[in-house]
């Protein structure tokens, strides 16, 4: 049975709603859990919510990495959190997956220093999953600022990898978020990231795809960089509540807009759970050694379960196996290149 190791302190809502979320993933997946954060705290928060932690393996920690902690920390000054201590478990096989609400960079750097990258990636990206139907996968989503066209091959390579082990996409549709969809739109880096992506047959690669066409099932996975991914991802989360607003006030106007409500009432709420984010629960950090989950810092427990949920789901589809193959097998074919090149210029 996988043991899914959980940080139970970070984020904006714990220690409760990280402890209703496992204890939901308890009755739903089967797994094992070692949680890990203040034992006391823990114990406290549960009892006074009337929960039990009964039978649940908890490894204390003294300390929290906060939202306000510079990235290091977790490898620095706050060695003994709850975060850092959870990612050596990991790393020493004493768990198959970790999961974090907590701050975003020092969980990046956490993940790369002390867990490890899969050999032959350039750089892990944070992969978020955005909330259509069907859904895609947006990478990076704000771990790399600064990125090359080689950076896009590999994260097109692991994003068709998760897309297709772990959401059952068989031939996932890769493009490239960019202000055009010819070929030459965008910049240097665009371009060139294009003419690598095509080239590789490895890929499903259905081109270049500007941001009205996203919600049109355009691909299943839309490789760009950490910035322009993060302002993306940000929009696409605001756009969605505000339509839920929109809706809500225009239903609840008058006594004719609530009786229309009643008649459209399943259907809307099809709506809602088609851009609830929730559902999906956190967004992998691909391109490490195991799987490593970001959660959304204000996760309540249904997002917090499906974070483990996918936690689960990424170790029992060896995801990360598949990866290590896929990118040495490309860096292998990176190299041959170019000494081919060279050898074209003696």
């Amino acid at each position: 049975m996988k043991r899914i190791i959980v940080d139970m302190m970070g984020g904006d809502n714990a220690p409760l709603e990280t402890i209703k979320g496992v204890l939901m993933a308890k009755e739903e997946l089967s797994a094992e859990y070692v949680l890990v954060g203040d034992r006391d705290e823990l114990l406290r928060v549960a009892k006074e919510n009337k929960l039990s932690l009964d039978g649940f393996e908890i490894v204390h920690t003294p300390t929290v990495i906060t939202m306000e902690d510079e990235a290091v920390s977790v490898v620095k000054a706050k060695k003994d959190s709850s975060m850092s201590v959870g990612l050596r478990l990991l790393a020493e096989g004493k768990g198959d997956a970790f999961v974090s609400t907590g701050n975003t960079g020092a969980l990046f750097t956490g993940a790369n220093l002390i867990v490890r990258k899969i050999k032959g990636t350039r750089r892990p990206a944070i992969a978020a999953m955005l909330p259509m139907n069907p859904p895609v996968l947006l990478l990076d989503s704000g771990a790399n600022i600064t990125v090359t066209p080689e950076y896009f091959e590999q994260f097109a390579v692991m994003g068709s990898i998760y897309m297709k082990k772990v959401m059952g996409v068989e031939s996932p549709r890769v493009g490239i978020l960019n202000n055009g969809s010819e070929e030459h739109k965008g910049t240097e880096l665009e371009v060139e990231a294009y003419k690598l992506l095509s080239e590789n047959d490895d890929i499903n690669f259905v081109g270049n795809i500007e941001g009205n066409r996203i919600t049109r099932n355009a691909c299943d996975v839309l490789v760009t960089d950490g910035f322009t991914g993060n302002i993306f991802l940000k929009t696409m989360e605001g756009m969605g509540a505000f339509m839920i607003r929109t809706l809500k006030d225009l239903f609840t106007a008058s006594f004719s807009t609530k009786i229309a409500y009643l008649l459209v009432k399943s259907k809307l709420g099809g709506i809602k759970k088609g851009l609830d984010s929730a559902e999906y629960g956190g967004a992998p950090i691909l391109g490490i050694a195991k799987p490593v989950i970001k959660a959304h810092g204000s996760s309540k427990a249904k997002a917090f379960k499906n974070a483990i949920r996918q936690a689960l789901a990424c170790s029992e589809t060896d995801v990360t196996g598949e990866m290590s193959e896929a990118l040495m097998a490309l860096s292998e074919r990176k190299k041959a290149e170019r000494a081919d090149d060279a050898q074209k210029s003696e």
